[in-house]
């Protein structure tokens, strides 16, 4: 997931010179960025379907050696048409990276163990920017930004070469032995599993879904516009943007892991994860809601740098939450599409963000930036709200269950 994001973050660490260099306007260049998102969602979901029936470690791989691939074409000197295809082949092999990886993690751990493995895997996501922002901006300033192509290439072809050696899969052992991973119940694993129509279809998925699609809009927001609404619009230099992005990425990773040990605290002591996931990943949303609309307000100054640290930095620890409460929800049979298929949904979201965006800076000016962050409120303020009402996996769990027939003599 660290490679996965710093690749997601050179486009919007070089959007400058990109934009001077192929004559983007701020809708153009967000219209290359929703390429990326083209086939994301749709190949998020098709993975997700697919590591339920293949070795999520196999995927993994393919994927990583293809999304190296796509990034060779603008480290070699391509253009505008090549920037779209190659933002469109790397986002159907990235598209499928974080369920499948969460699927093969998850699977190792019993449900009360897995929110602090869910988060070190979100958390590299937060550390593939901290570690992306200042080195990737260091390499554009002295290199060029297409040097910034070749380097995540590079560290995509060396996390493959050391996953093909030391990777490890428990996914077909998961599914065998459901009745051990799952809840102890040694009925799971002869009952018939249910179908992904009525997954979909509760509660808990549904608000899961919605807080997690306000999350990965900030995602996409934070990936493709916070630099430079950073340097255009709040007057920062190209430097200071790119550490006030890192410290962003790192708040980030500190709230995923204080979420996963107060949830795995309160999970242990028997509180209900209505309350241990819901309740944690809703309010957190809520506050980053009213962290974005403060920041919508504010000038350039100490109390900016707050809340931007509080509107994009808190809210990512949904990820997590939505992730872990699916996987709570689901059987382990049907956890690899029942994310997949989340996922999908979740990421249009960067498909509309960065375009939204685009037009709002192009139509508008910096005040573009002011109302794309006051719309990144009314999101996160929706997705918290969603989770804190829907969110209920015990309840839902009972629904799915199919019900006991007693045939009498």
């Amino acid at each position: 997931m660290m490679v996965n994001f710093a690749d997601k973050s050179v486009l919007g660490l070089a959007a400058d010179p990109i934009r001077h260099d192929l004559g983007l306007s701020a809708t153009g260049f967000g219209l290359a960025n929703s390429a990326f998102f083209l086939l994301f969602s749709l190949c998020g979901a098709m993975g997700g379907l697919l590591a339920d029936r293949v070795r999520p470690r196999w995927l993994l791989l393919g994927m990583a050696l293809l999304w190296s691939i796509a990034q060779m074409p603008m480290a070699l000197g391509g253009g505008l048409a090549a920037l779209v295809v190659s933002r469109i082949v790397l986002g159907a092999a990235e598209g499928p990276a974080f369920p499948v990886a969460q699927h093969s993690a998850l699977a190792w751990f019993p449900d009360n163990r897995r929110n602090l493995p869910g988060a070190l895997l979100s958390v590299g996501i937060a550390l593939g920017v901290v570690l992306a922002a200042p080195s990737l901006t260091w390499l554009i300033q002295h290199h060029g930004w297409r040097s910034s192509f070749a380097a995540v290439a590079v560290a995509g072809v060396m996390w493959a070469a050391a996953w093909t050696v030391f990777g490890g899969d428990r996914s077909s052992q998961a599914r065998a032995h459901s009745v051990i991973v799952e809840s102890g119940n040694n009925e799971e694993g002869s009952s018939p599993a249910p179908s992904y129509r009525r997954i979909l279809a509760t509660r808990t998925w549904i608000g899961a879904t919605i807080g997690y699609f306000s999350t990965y809009w900030m995602i996409a927001l934070s990936l493709v516009w916070v630099p430079s609404y950073l340097h255009d619009g709040l007057g920062y230099s190209t430097t200071t943007a790119a550490g006030l992005v890192a410290g962003l990425w790192a708040i980030n990773a500190i709230t995923l892991l204080s979420q996963a040990g107060v949830t795995g605290w309160l999970l242990r002591r028997g509180v209900s994860s209505r309350w241990a996931r819901g309740r944690v990943g809703g309010v957190s949303l809520l506050v980053s809601a009213f962290g974005c609309g403060a920041l919508s307000q504010a000038a350039r100054g100490p109390v900016t740098v707050l809340l931007l640290l509080v509107g994009f930095g808190l809210c990512g620890a949904m990820s997590t939450v939505a992730v872990t409460t699916v996987a709570e929800l689901v059987p382990a049979r049907r956890r690899g599409g029942a994310l997949g298929l989340m996922n999908a949904a979740v990421t249009t979201g960067g498909l509309i963000a960065p375009v939204l965006t685009g037009y709002m800076v192009d139509t508008q000016g910096s005040a573009g930036y002011q109302h794309a962050v006051l719309l990144a409120a009314a999101l996160l303020l929706l997705g918290g709200t969603a989770c804190v009402t829907l969110i209920d996996p015990a309840r839902d769990a009972r629904l799915l269950t199919p019900s006991t027939v007693v045939v009498g003599r």
